[in-house]
């Protein structure tokens, strides 16, 4: 999830003459229904719920932390397309016997960074808990990308090992990188030359390690940020990050549901090189007893399939799968997709119209949204529907032990409830740090801790935050500050338009003008003038979109999150 860091933060002291003008802003505007989490005082937002403890020993590591956790789960992690289990009984002992091979045979010691070139799998988990358990240091890339996009991540990282794909073995051996090749599934040859030292590593009956002082300040993941504004960005995350993420995301929200969660089945679509999947499913759920179903790749029938043979209650998804879910909901038979209980989205904002297909569609599915980044380990805000709260548009409240600030990035104020800002969190899943970037930091993380997230936000008075835009992306037209996503909503509500971006071109007069791209549905017709014309009728003047380029799909990161800088290089001769 990439953090958009403002700049020319403001620096905010609550003096009591600023305190006196926000409580004048307060009654100007008729906000006296406060909710209980606010202070007029601070400027601050704290967590409506009770505060969850976490681990007091500074020698905590998150996968002891995750082992110790009791629970009656039996089946951890299912390959749907073989069907092949891993127990819970059977988890442990492997994680031992890799991080014991990666030690003894592959000379990995703690602190030593080793790459993740892979996609979900049953075994991607061992990998990434063994190389934590013996305190190396994880750093995961999506397996599609490209020779020099490796080649600069593992350069700042200083790589020692690799796991990655068959085919791309060639490639990191070629970058003076160590590999080791991971099968897809579990129906793989043993004795092949491709898989032989994987296969070596997971099958040691000798789990001895040495001593083991791992610090929960000591890094224990670097992820980069998906650089859809400026360059990508190592995020160190620390053991104490992974276990706040474990708490007070994962942990947290099942608390909410009851204690039935061995009886849960999650469907694990989402790229576990991502802080969303990573969180969620190579860490979180283990601490749960459910199981988790393992997809490599995204395909209909096979998510149909595997929700229906594996009877997933929970499908953790990102917008562009929750837009192939209601396609198949439309089509499919009442029969079908009847085991499902909850579909949660993050990672990436999604339409007020994907949302209310989705509830149309599947009525009587538990619905959420959530809010987290790589930097703050995808903690932040997570929904929570009651029979008297059914709140479909929020991200949710804030998690426990979180706090946080609206800012106006203008005067510098803290915003009350209903008034727009840029969201600064702060908390126990606040990142380290960007690798080797010390300016890049201190811009992020102020000296009070808050992590300045870059998106704009607004409470409402009972506590529940909605996501308005990203900073650097509002475009300034003749001084008026117009949210994309506004635009983008009315657009995708056009019955002819699958999807649509907006973007600001840059205009000599206006200096920025709204620009959409647009992707048509199949057999539609329309032209730039009809969506000027739609958009115009149901916007103020200012906000109308003035341009209009049709393309065949909205270019988007894995996690689903549009890359408008990738638009705006790609049109750039026509900009």
């Amino acid at each position: 999830m990439a953090t958009f860091v403002s700049q020319n933060k403001p620096n905010i002291q609550y003096s009591s003459q600023k305190a006196n003008i926000f409580k004048d802003l307060i009654k100007k505007n008729h906000l006296n229904d406060l909710p209980h989490s606010y202070s007029l005082e601070t400027g601050i937002y704290n967590s409506k719920h009770s505060p969850r403890t976490l681990p007091s020993d500074p020698f905590t590591d998150v996968v002891s932390h995750i082992f110790s956790q009791k629970h009656n789960g039996k089946t951890s992690f299912i390959d749907s397309s073989t069907g092949f289990s891993l127990s819970y009984s059977q988890l442990h002992p492997l994680v031992k016997s890799m991080a014991s091979g990666l030690h003894h045979q592959m000379g990995i010691s703690k602190g030593d960074v080793v790459l993740l070139l892979l996609p979900n799998s049953i075994y991607f988990h061992i990998v990434f808990l063994g190389i934590l358990y013996l305190g190396g240091v994880v750093t995961t890339m999506n397996p599609l990308c490209t020779i020099s996009e490796i080649k600069k991540q593992t350069s700042q990282c200083n790589v020692k090992l690799g796991f990655t794909l068959s085919n791309r073995l060639q490639d990191l051996n070629a970058l003076g990188i160590t590999s080791i090749g991971v099968p897809e599934n579990a129906n793989y040859d043993p004795n092949s030359v491709a898989f032989s030292c994987f296969h070596q590593l997971i099958s040691l009956n000798d789990n001895s390690l040495p001593p083991r002082i791992i610090s929960q300040d000591d890094p224990a993941a670097i992820l980069f940020s998906s650089g859809t504004t400026g360059a990508s960005k190592g995020v160190v995350l620390t053991h104490k990050n992974l276990i706040s993420g474990v708490e007070l995301f994962v942990r947290f929200e099942a608390s909410q549901y009851g204690n039935n969660n061995e009886q849960n089945t999650y469907l694990a679509v989402i790229p576990m090189f991502h802080i969303y999947g990573l969180t969620l499913f190579t860490l979180g759920i283990l601490t749960l007893g459910s199981s988790i179903v393992v997809m490599n790749k995204f395909d209909h029938n096979e998510m149909v399939r595997a929700i229906n043979k594996y009877g997933v209650t929970h499908f953790p998804a990102v917008p562009p799968l929750l837009k192939a879910l209601i396609k198949v909901g439309k089509s499919v038979h009442r029969s079908q997709l009847k085991s499902l209980k909850q579909v949660s989205s993050g990672a990436a904002p999604l339409s007020t119209q994907c949302i209310e297909e989705f509830v149309q569609t599947f009525p009587r599915i538990d619905f959420i949204q959530g809010y987290g980044l790589s930097e703050s380990t995808a903690v932040g805000t997570r929904g929570f529907n009651t029979k008297e709260i059914r709140n479909y548009t929020s991200v949710g409240l804030l998690a426990p032990n979180m706090q946080a600030k609206v800012v106006d990035n203008v005067s510098g104020l803290c915003s009350p409830p209903g008034k727009t800002g840029e969201l600064w969190l702060r908390g126990p899943g606040i990142m380290k740090e960007y690798l080797k970037n010390v300016e890049a930091s201190c811009s992020a993380i102020d000296k009070d801790g808050w992590l300045h997230t870059g998106d704009i936000v607004y409470f409402d008075h009972q506590g529940y935050l909605y996501i308005v835009d990203r900073l650097k992306d509002v475009i300034k037209y003749k001084g008026f500050q117009i949210a994309p996503a506004d635009l983008e909503d009315v657009l995708v509500s056009h019955p002819d338009i699958d999807d649509a971006v907006v973007i600001g071109r840059l205009d000599e007069e206006a200096g920025e003008i709204p620009m959409a791209f647009v992707v048509k549905k199949p057999k539609a017709k329309i032209s730039q003038y009809d969506v000027i014309n739609f958009v115009a009728k149901q916007v103020a003047p200012y906000k109308k979109v003035q341009r209009v380029e049709f393309i065949n799909a909205i270019p988007k990161s894995a996690a689903g999150k549009i890359l408008r800088r990738e638009l705006k290089y790609t049109f750039s001769s026509r900009l």
